[in-house]
């Protein structure tokens, strides 16, 4: 009987195959589609994000990062295609399609001359209709590099100045995004995850604009193509290289210089970039103090990438990156080491197979560590930590019609741990295992996860989208399944309103100090550590109040459980728990943003009110707190004026409720014996109870082209800190002295700089 039951299930579901599959052939038959690949005309860079529109009809798409789009179901006929992205102008050009035509048809497009045109953040609004984007940021490179923060243009800090996005402190480039702290960001170079993106001490990251061609931010309920992160997922492709001509950029800067060349090469191109600092040149000529050396201090990267065509349909990419950072400093009997880096080798092959259906394939590794190194008149103590993670990823994009796409893939990572730590005085021994004052710590695991994702127009005004990522976990034996789901509602022409809602779940820890990133500490969920968990809940309006203008408010709230907190009293760590602290916590709150995109005066304002809370059994006594990173009220300012050609004025202001710190309610008096004066030690207050001044900043910067030796060239002054407002960094509390002495350590003062480029 069950067996008659399946057949005839399944002798139903074929006939219904069958009639979708005669009617999407006799649909096909009478229409007709257009697809191809938008490309730069001077150097045939791919372009991302351009926008294809059909004039006659409500048609249209967006072209993904690989430059591919495919408009479908474009009943035979005569039409006005327009084509533009931001820093290029506008191409309009006639096609003809025939019934059951699919038209493969590659545009090209000129960059524009008017810079006024170029400098825009695409906030989310003119999206493709088939695909739901919330709470999405796409900022395009030309804008970043044109704001400068203490002398140097950085990915990060130009996204520190939007709404809801935080950081511990003005010169950290960590990202607290609505509440989440810098580990639950999905950090991504070519699909490649990059685990620590900070050069050493946090004030600028480690992506060279110079590299970059697309940088976009979801700042939370990103789609189920994305998982391992609790709260956002930053997306950043290199660029391909000028398949045309040699070109290059040279770049001198106070705190480091910069170079790139863009060669051709077979069907493709080869880009190499790279960028160092030079603070020991400085150092030689600062007068040395014997009683308080400066350490010798350097940071490098390097971004190098070979892509080639195989025809119209293929094209594969190999994409290196690396970082390293390293500091010395010795005195007197003492001597410190300490170095971070990041490693990452990709491979990348992208196909065509018809105009409904593109494919992504990546092979990739990626590696962070870092090492601290003291010694101490002889007493020697080591600590180091490292992960090493080995991805496959295969992902599908399905264009099957005007109303309906899929996106469907999975992903396998191999993930290795190291850890280390040695405070015996006898660095030598490194054996394995855990004794007192020594752990050394070395372990694999798995991810397996797979995801499907659907977006459907049901009509001009209502579209959805829903999702499914699953995920199994080696190393504590569990399954997740992480369902999402958004809407889009046009509730007049020009007024949107968007709502979406998801789970998402992290095996991923981190172990940091939120004020310092070189003793970061990655490891897997063991069994005595639960897999985080959270759910956020978006609802965001958009329209244009004005023309050139446009608005967007968005309201979300997010549940975060199992979240960690460093252990700062563990002295030796046979699991992960011994290093970690787990909680719950949850981030709500709102965000306006307004920006103008077009004409000689570009640039925006948002305001974020936000509140995070955090509750740890083995913290503040289980009373729940704010985390350091929370501040409650925050706005921010970029504007950019272009003068005329050569003149250039650009500025950014913040302004922020001040930070929790932990204040101190008393004190008592330590005694070894045969001492007479002791140690004196605080008793601290409730964990971040306390709340600095509020803080902000005011970032001016002018720039003036020229032409040197015919070649294109431009100086920059930036005056970083203009009022020489030096916040508060961090409070401490001397106990030692009769009177407790109260210390504010504070951060940089007013700093201009200069900087030098030119291309050649």
């Amino acid at each position: 009987m069950q067996n008659q039951k399946r057949k005839l299930i399944i002798k139903h579901f074929s006939f219904f195959l069958l009639f979708l599959s005669l009617n999407f052939n006799l649909f096909a038959q009478t229409t007709g589609s257009i697809s191809g690949i938008v490309k730069d005309t001077e150097s045939k860079e791919t372009i991302v994000r351009a926008t294809i529109s059909i004039k006659e009809t409500k048609q249209g798409g967006y072209t993904n990062k690989s430059g591919y789009y495919s408009v479908k179901n474009i009943t035979a006929g005569e039409y006005t295609v327009s084509i533009y992205s931001i820093g290029y102008d506008k191409l309009i050009t006639k096609i003809k399609i025939g019934n059951g035509e699919n038209l493969r048809k590659d545009f090209q497009l000129k960059p524009t001359s008017s810079m006024g045109q170029t400098v825009t953040v695409n906030a989310d609004k003119d999206e493709d209709k088939r695909q739901i984007n919330i709470s999405k940021v796409d900022i395009p490179i030309q804008q970043i590099k044109e704001i400068r923060i203490g002398g140097e243009a950085d990915i990060f800090r130009s996204l520190q100045l939007l709404p809801g996005i935080l950081t511990s402190s003005q010169i950290s480039s960590g990202l607290y995004i609505r509440g989440g702290s810098p580990d639950q960001n999905l950090i991504l170079l070519d699909g490649t995850t990059v685990y620590n993106p900070t050069h050493l001490f946090g004030f600028i990251s480690t992506f060279n604009p110079e590299a970059i061609k697309d940088v976009e931010l979801i700042k939370g309920g990103f789609p189920a193509e994305f998982g391992g992160r609790l709260s956002a997922v930053l997306s950043i492709t290199q660029k391909d290289g000028n398949q045309e001509k040699v070109e290059g950029t040279v770049a001198i800067g106070a705190i480091s210089s910069k170079a790139s060349i863009e060669i051709p090469l077979g069907d493709g191109a080869l880009f190499l970039g790279g960028r160092r600092t030079y603070f020991e040149l400085l150092k030689a000529v600062i007068p040395e103090d014997p009683v308080a050396p400066l350490p010798d201090f350097n940071f490098y990267d390097l971004n190098a990438k070979l892509t080639q065509n195989f025809g119209d349909n293929d094209k594969v990419s190999i994409s290196a990156f690396m970082s390293k950072d390293a500091l010395y400093l010795t005195n007197t009997g003492v001597s410190l080491d300490l170095g971070i880096q990041n490693q990452l080798l990709a491979a990348r092959w992208t196909h065509i197979f018809n105009e409904s259906l593109f494919s992504s394939v990546n092979l990739s590794s990626s590696q962070y560590e870092n090492s601290f190194f003291a010694n101490n008149s002889g007493f020697r103590i080591l600590t180091s930590n490292a992960i090493k993670d080995i991805t496959f990823k295969a992902g599908f994009e399905w264009l099957a019609s005007e109303e309906f796409t899929a996106k469907f893939g999975t992903e396998i990572n191999k993930y290795n741990f190291d850890y280390l730590t040695n405070f015996t005085g006898d660095t030598d021994s490194t054996s394995s295992g855990s004794s007192a004052g020594k752990t050394n710590l070395n372990f694999d695991d798995y991810a397996y996860s797979v995801y499907g994702q659907f977006n459907y127009q049901f009509t001009d005004l209502l579209s959805f989208q829903g999702g499914l990522r699953s995920s199994y976990w080696q190393l504590v034996d569990k399954i997740t399944f992480d369902p999402r789901i958004a809407m889009r509602y046009q509730v007049q022409p020009g007024y949107y309103v968007k709502a979406s809602w998801g789970m998402f779940h992290q095996n991923l820890k981190l172990a940091a100090q939120p004020d310092f990133s070189f003793f970061d500490t990655w490891t897997g969920t063991d069994a005595s550590l639960n897999i985080a968990k959270s759910m956020h809940y978006i609802l965001s309006f958009e329209t244009s109040p004005l023309d050139g203008y446009d608005l967007n408010v968005d309201f979300y709230y997010k549940s975060l459980d199992y979240i960690n907190e460093l252990n700062r009293n563990a002295l030796q760590i046979a699991k992960v728990s011994d290093a970690l602290y787990e909680g719950f916590g949850e981030a709500y709150g709102m965000e306006i943003f307004i920006q103008k995109k077009i004409g000689s005066f570009t640039g925006w304002a948002g305001y974020a009110y936000g509140k995070i809370n955090a509750t740890f059994d083995s913290i503040n006594f289980g009373r729940t707190y704010n985390p350091k990173y929370d501040r409650r009220h925050d706005f921010k300012f970029v504007l950019q004026y272009k003068l005329d050609e050569t003149w250039e004025f650009g500025g950014n202001f913040a302004l922020q409720s001040g930070q929790p710190y932990t204040g101190a309610t008393s004190r008592y008096q330590s005694f070894l014996p045969g001492q007479s004066n002791g140690f004196g030690k605080i008793y601290n207050s409730d964990r971040f109870g306390l709340r600095l001044p509020p803080s902000h900043q005011l970032n001016l910067n002018a720039s003036y082209k020229f032409k040197m030796w015919s070649l294109p060239a431009r100086v920059i002054l930036d005056i970083y800190n203009v009022y020489n407002r030096r916040d508060i960094w961090f409070r401490f509390y001397n106990a030692n002295d009769e009177n407790i002495e109260v210390t504010d350590v504070r951060l940089l003062p007013i700093i201009p700089t200069f900087s030098f480029e030119f291309k050649f």
